[in-house]
């Protein structure tokens, strides 16, 4: 079988039109193709007034005629062998697992990290432990609801903590920059397939689920891990950890102490709490683990109508079904060295409060599978550093995020109401007082006025430099009447937490640092990634030493 990359057909093609471009590419005749199937489609809409749709394709040709078309194109990276993205095990255990002198490994945490993690180590046959301080996903999405609808915080229930993670309540974006050379990518989406997303997340280019086949989905992995020998707590917080530890601050972890009073030992205990969990990282750093501060972002999240992203991006074509609803992704370095950027648009989509702490105000972004609300959304964030701007403790990122989050709660006057302004209030430094013709989406709801005191005064400088930048390449991006909505603290991780070529932190053995929270992916599928990849040096090392 061939891949062939780079396929390009106008919008309006037929059906034949693909085959007729098959057969024109590889220079074959009709009979030649035997079959083809779609491996990935994208488009180019950078000529908004020919917009092509971009293919890439495995074609079966018999075995004499693919070994001539390779030899043929043999320079050229446009036709290829079809490469193998079955994933492979690495490991297995015994149906009796454990046995003596084996103890089970244990996933702290069942966000998309998590699940990776556990299912993958479940069907390896070593029945992991799963313990989620939340409450599962459909008690969670009640939780979350009463937030929203009533203004009511459930602490450890919400869009940061409970089954599915964070990114359950996102637009659930299926792509990601890592480099994925063994095609885990493609494991994550073929299980989240088998789980009931839909298909077609496997050929397009930038895959979605949307919130409410996510909590579906979630639920039946859940179930997989469950058949195959694995046990899933919810309302299980980590109060502790058991580390021994030697003269020169080095340990190694021997099991964990939960809020009830319970203690479970393993020395294999995965780490995927998510970016939020801000007491943990406290509790580990006072065992004795390694853990330092890294950059991450702060800002707003900015409204547009759809429309008006649709027009700028496809021109004439907006509205086209097949190219959906438009994204865009944005940056520009100022001239005070920041560099401002859109962060998890989401298109057709809505504003949600994102809090986990009590007194504080948090913004993130959410789409349905749809994608068909009226207003498009996405963080506007300022990258900051902890050498300049919040220095001197491995936590002072978490310090600040607080920080900015109690002052917006009290700028929105309380309830969680969020501070929000008009762009062009915003761009001309004066407070808002009404509403023009773009309605927020954010509940429980805003409050108008200046959001200038809501972000050091160099970020709100940045973003006032960029916002103007953006409209030149999104047109309308700068218009009067969009909405800013404060304060965006959540783009990742502010701590990261070491760890070694085998996976586990780096002063403390059998401690696996996984995901989004120990600093190590940026998203639904980089952090799933990532919860296989510790998971297969999980099973090494159980299995090596049996």
């Amino acid at each position: 079988m061939l891949r062939l990359n780079e396929i390009k057909l106008p919008l309006d093609h037929s059906d034949s039109d693909l085959a007729e471009a098959i057969i024109t590419k590889l220079e074959i005749s009709a009979d030649d193709l035997i079959d083809f199937k779609l491996h990935k489609r994208s488009y180019d809409a950078r000529k908004k007034s020919a917009i092509l749709l971009i293919y890439q394709l495995d074609v079966t040709l018999s075995p004499a005629l693919e070994e001539s078309v390779l030899e043929k194109f043999a320079k050229q990276n446009s036709v290829m062998p079809s490469p193998d993205m079955d994933y492979h095990f690495v490991a297995q255990a015994d149906a009796d697992f454990p046995q003596k002198g084996q103890t089970r490994p244990i996933v702290i945490g069942f966000g998309p990290c998590g699940i990776l993690a556990a299912l993958t180590l479940a069907q390896m046959g070593l029945k992991p432990i799963v313990l989620e301080r939340g409450q599962a996903v459909k008690q969670r999405t009640k939780d979350t609801w009463n937030l929203w609808r009533e203004g009511k915080l459930n602490t450890e229930s919400n869009v940061q903590f409970g089954e599915g993670g964070a990114g359950t309540f996102s637009d659930g974006k299926l792509y990601s920059q890592v480099k994925d050379k063994r095609h885990l990518g493609r494991k994550v989406l073929h299980e989240f397939v088998k789980s009931g997303a839909p298909e077609e997340i496997l050929t397009i280019s930038k895959p979605h689920i949307g919130t409410f086949k996510l909590v579906k989905m979630v639920e039946n992995m859940r179930e997989q891990i469950i058949d195959l020998g694995g046990e899933i707590r919810f309302a299980s917080k980590v109060e502790s950890i058991e580390r021994e530890q030697a003269e020169n601050g080095d340990g190694k972890i021997t099991g964990i102490l939960l809020e009830d009073g319970e203690t479970l030992h393993s020395e294999h205990i995965i780490l995927a709490v998510g970016h939020s969990a801000r007491d943990t990282f406290e509790m580990l750093l006072d065992h004795g683990v390694y853990i330092e501060a890294k950059p991450f972002s702060i800002g707003f999240r900015v409204e547009h109508p759809q429309s008006v992203i649709d027009k700028a991006r496809f021109g004439a074509e907006a509205g086209n079904p097949i190219l959906g609803a438009a994204d865009y992704k944005l940056v520009h370095h100022c001239k005070n060295g920041r560099s401002v950027y859109s962060f998890c648009m989401c298109p057709g989509g809505t504003v949600v409060a994102a809090a986990s702490e009590e007194g504080g105000v948090v913004t993130n972004g959410m789409s349905q599978y749809s994608r068909n609300e009226r207003n498009a959304n996405a963080a506007i964030v300022v990258g900051i550093d902890p050498e300049t701007d919040y220095p001197g403790h491995p936590l002072a990122g978490i310090d600040l995020q607080r920080e900015l989050e109690f002052a917006a709660y009290q700028l929105g006057g309380g309830e969680y109401k969020a501070p929000a302004q008009l762009v062009g209030d915003f761009l001309k430094n004066k407070p808002s007082t009404a509403l023009a013709s773009v309605e927020p989406s954010y509940t429980p709801g805003i409050a108008l006025g200046d959001l200038s005191s809501s972000l050091p005064e160099f970020a709100i400088k940045a973003i006032r430099e960029a916002i103007p930048a953006f409209d030149n390449q999104i047109k309308g991006f700068a218009m009067n009447d969009a909405i800013l909505t404060g304060v965006e603290t959540r783009s990742s991780s502010p701590i990261s937490i070491r760890r070694d070529k085998d996976f586990q932190s780096i002063n403390t053995q059998g401690l696996y640092p996984a995901g989004e929270g120990a600093g190590y992916a940026g998203g639904i599928l980089s952090a799933a990634i990532d919860g296989i990849k510790v998971a297969e040096a999980v099973a090494l090392s159980i299995l090596n030493k049996a």
